[in-house]
């Protein structure tokens, strides 16, 4: 209010422009919070998700909403969306705005700079509906929540998702324009697309999902570390051969195929929706479970099975990314194709780079250390990764996987390394003792 009040008064320009600079430092210690404004660009509307950090919104909306942030929704849901659709105006032709669809409001927990405090947010998921004739790919997007009162204020947009290029980037920040006393629109222009670019952004989102997702592939890859071995008794035993470890590991990957695409399909397409952090939670409980595995059986024979019913969770995870896209029936039914088939590609390739190692490696007496240390570091992981989930605060675990996650390939290398070092000391040990059996047999 101070700060609208300054802006709108008779005082010299370049005094207002003074005070608009100096009020962030002395009404507050450290920076606030911005809002953030992500899109997900389709041919046929956008959706739009806006995260508000209560106290800034509390100043703007006119009530006491921090005071009991979890009773927020049910207190105050309809004027809440009644403000934020008062404030939020998309067109491409001035004085036809968009309709404006709010489907879903929650709060959350927010940190925007690593040293700040964690301060409620509301987290609100709308869709803006292109007027008849009139394109996504170049609007106007007229907006002012929060800092139509609170000029300090920004809201940074970037563009999430774009279905017809695959690109996405910041699209800019909208902010009061204090020479001008005003809040200008913000010019979204995106590139011309097509139905290829968008299927092969699809695959290639699949892909980079796989690849930057640590966890989905620790768990197959655990699962798989014993998977050339037969049991002996409660533990453990040797090599089952090639004809059998291929089997196990074609069983496995199958199953985990068919448990994730089932799950992404339905999630995708809104048939089950579960909220995301029990699944992340559930993730990293996987992880523990086929660790423990790897290292005394827990269901010796029965691997495909548990592979399937934990694909059935990672899909979970896999369709909130798709879930965000808001296409129509025959795009999402392309996004979900090209979406797995990324997946899938990106999934063989690390097991086609992995397992021939682990394979070589399990035929010789040190696989029973390398397979027992792989499954200890992977459960420290899932454990940590478990506390993070459940308690939202990081730990130094966590983020020392984070930080270790890019070196992967190097430990690949060295497994191929260690496996060729070491099949060749097993033939030259059987070559080197062959001449002493003989003379002793003499």
């Amino acid at each position: 209010m101070v700060c609208k009040f300054i802006l709108n008064s008779r005082l010299p320009k370049w005094w207002r422009l003074f005070f608009a600079f100096l009020i962030p430092f002395t009404v507050q210690a450290h920076q606030t919070p911005s809002t953030i404004v992500l899109l997900d660009v389709s041919p046929n509307r956008v959706g739009m998700e806006l995260q508000l950090p209560l106290p800034e919104l509390e100043l703007s909306f006119g009530h006491a909403i921090t005071k009991d942030p979890l009773t927020l929704l049910e207190r105050l849901g309809p004027q809440l969306k009644e403000y934020l659709k008062a404030h939020i105006h998309p067109f491409v032709t001035n004085g036809n705005p968009w309709p404006v669809e709010i489907t879903n409001m929650r709060m959350d927990k927010g940190v925007q700079e690593a040293s700040g405090p964690p301060y409620w947010e509301l987290v609100v998921h709308l869709l803006l509906n292109p007027q008849p004739g009139e394109t996504t790919r170049r609007f106007y997007l007229d907006y002012d929540v929060i800092m139509h009162e609170v000029i300090n204020h920004a809201a940074f947009v970037s563009v999430r998702n774009d279905w017809e290029t695959g690109n996405t980037g910041e699209a800019g920040v909208i902010r009061w324009n204090t020479g001008d006393n005003v809040i200008y629109p913000l010019e979204i222009n995106l590139q011309q697309g097509s139905w290829w670019k968008g299927c092969s952004s699809m695959l290639t989102l699949g892909m980079h999902h796989i690849k930057e997702g640590t966890d989905h592939l620790l768990f197959l890859i655990v699962l798989l570390l014993p998977a050339m071995l037969v049991t002996n008794g409660k533990q453990w035993g040797s090599f089952g051969g090639i004809k059998y470890s291929i089997t196990r590991l074609l069983k496995i990957v199958t199953a985990f195929t068919i448990g994730h695409s089932i799950t992404l399909l339905a999630g995708a397409i809104g048939w089950l929706q579960l909220p995301s952090k029990p699944i992340e939670i559930l993730i990293a409980f996987s992880i523990l479970v086929s660790a423990i595995h790897a290292m005394r059986p827990l269901f010796p024979g029965r691997e495909a099975w548990v592979a399937a019913g934990f694909g059935l969770i990672h899909g979970l995870a896999f369709a909130g990314v798709l879930a965000n896209l808001q296409l129509d029936p025959i795009r999402m039914g392309l996004s979900i194709l090209g979406f797995n088939i990324g997946i899938e590609l990106m999934q063989l390739a690390v097991i086609a780079v992995t397992i021939p190692w682990l394979v070589l490696l399990s035929r010789s007496t040190l696989y029973t250390g390398i397979r027992i240390t792989g499954a200890a570091v992977s459960a420290v992981a899932a454990l940590a990764w478990i506390t993070e989930r459940a308690s939202e605060q990081a730990n130094p675990v966590s983020g020392l996987v984070q930080r270790a996650a890019p070196y992967a390939p190097w430990l690949i290398v060295f497994l191929a390394v260690l496996s060729l070092v070491v099949l060749w000391w097993e033939n030259y040990k059987i070559h080197d003792t062959t001449p002493m059996i003989n003379n002793w047999r003499r």
